[in-house]
């Protein structure tokens, strides 16, 4: 995606945590040194590319002046405290108790990451591009020297990536232009805290930081659903650990409140995903499909909003739907969200165990694609399985008048 991969909110190539400090960097030749790492990143990139035209090149480019600005931007936590607004500076020290939880409480990489703030000055630090066919929910891949291939391509510049959106929608493809407030850079350098993101809801925020750092305890290349829905997994379980220990009534009920409308957006989106599945893979006619993929559509937008007549805080999703829905856009929710029910299942076979659970799923992400497919398949069967015979037993405690057990659904 970008001159040195990054995953945004977003293999077997599991990186190593890589050790950092947050306070050992030697401010007066870091931008220099960054300078070298990203200019020498972005140089062997289009050295390796097979193809190394002038676009191949200017995209590293971007990236890596992209990646550059940023970082020297980006102050210790505790300076920008010092000089921030009291809005900021609060929030930047409740980050700084999130990242000290991710570390301590999730066994999430403990390294300089969020341990900085930057100040980009834009609502999104990058802009990510999703195509796929007309008549198919497969995504496009890009594929890149280190990182492999991945489902998106990443741009600093907004207008750049509407320029190559105008492109693959000239050739015939689906397209979606989404703004990305923060994204890993896997460990290569100390992601920032970024402006982007930091007067979100508190328990949004969280979930931001444990998603970016989840990506830097594993990353598995080519396959960019399984890292999006670990990430994400981690992301969930981080919120839930991370909400009991504040204990902070209000702070739960933010949590549940973006967690219900999350869930009525996922479930529109996942109907007509399968709704759409069926009838590309059906006999009938390109024409008869396109009229069909329209009306799908049509009747995506207006459950939305019969569901945002009863819940208006469903309309935190109008951006999404205001940019018309296709086959890209719902390729690039199920990006993060396909495989979550097997890592549900997978974290209730390890007890609940973090370690363990990590453990496994690395086992995973170091065998071949098919086998990695067929275990997560597998798993999400069992949770299905599990699911369906908790709420039978639910069901029949509730016949004798007792409170029925939940079943928490992650889509």
């Amino acid at each position: 995606m970008r001159a040195l991969r990054a995953t945004s909110r977003a293999d077997p190539a599991v990186r190593p945590d890589r050790a950092g400090d947050a306070g050992g960097h030697a401010a007066g030749h870091r931008p220099r040194r960054l300078l070298r790492a990203v200019v020498l990143g972005v140089a062997g990139a289009a050295l390796l590319t097979a193809c190394a035209n002038l676009d191949t090149v200017d995209y590293y480019w971007q990236g890596a002046a992209g990646q550059f600005d940023l970082l020297a931007r980006s102050e210790p936590i505790p300076e920008a405290i010092g000089r921030g607004d009291a809005m900021l500076a609060a929030r930047l020290a409740q980050v700084q108790a999130i990242r000290s939880f991710a570390s301590r409480n999730l066994g999430l990489p403990d390294n300089g990451s969020y341990t900085r703030y930057a100040d980009v000055g834009r609502p999104f630090v990058t802009w990510n591009v999703f195509a796929t066919p007309g008549l198919s929910l497969e995504p496009r891949r890009w594929c890149f020297p280190i990182a492999g291939c991945v489902d998106y391509r990443g741009y600093f510049d907004e207008a750049a990536a509407r320029r190559e959106a105008t492109r693959l929608r000239a050739g015939g493809d689906d397209v979606y232009v989404g703004g990305v407030p923060a994204y890993s850079t896997l460990g290569w350098f100390d992601d920032p805290v970024l402006s982007t993101f930091i007067r979100w809801p508190e328990t949004e925020v969280a979930r931001l930081v444990f998603h970016e750092l989840a990506h830097q305890l594993l990353y598995v290349k080519d396959d960019t659903v399984f890292n999006e829905s670990f990430a994400t997994t981690v992301e969930e379980v981080g919120l839930e650990r991370w909400l009991a220990a504040q204990k902070d009534p209000a702070l739960t009920a933010q949590a549940a409140r973006a967690d219900r409308l999350r869930a009525v957006f996922r479930d529109l989106v996942r109907r007509t995903r399968a709704k759409l599945a069926q009838l590309y893979a059906s006999n009938l006619d390109d024409a008869a499909k396109l009229r069909a993929k329209r009306e799908a559509f049509a009747e995506m937008k207006a459950a939305y909003e019969a569901a945002k007549a009863g819940a208006p805080g469903l309309a935190g999703y109008d951006r999404w739907f205001a940019n018309s829905p296709n086959n890209a856009s719902l390729a690039a929710v199920g990006i993060y969200t396909d495989r979550i029910p097997a890592f549900r299942e997978l974290l209730r076979e390890a007890g609940s165990d973090l370690p363990r659970f990590y453990a496994r799923v690395r086992s995973i992400a170091a065998m071949a694609r098919p086998d990695r497919d067929r275990i997560l398949d597998a798993a999400a069967a069992q949770g299905r399985a599990y699911a369906l015979a908790e709420g039978a037993g639910a069901g029949a405690v509730a016949g004798a008048g007792a409170v029925p057990a939940r079943i928490r659904r992650s889509q």
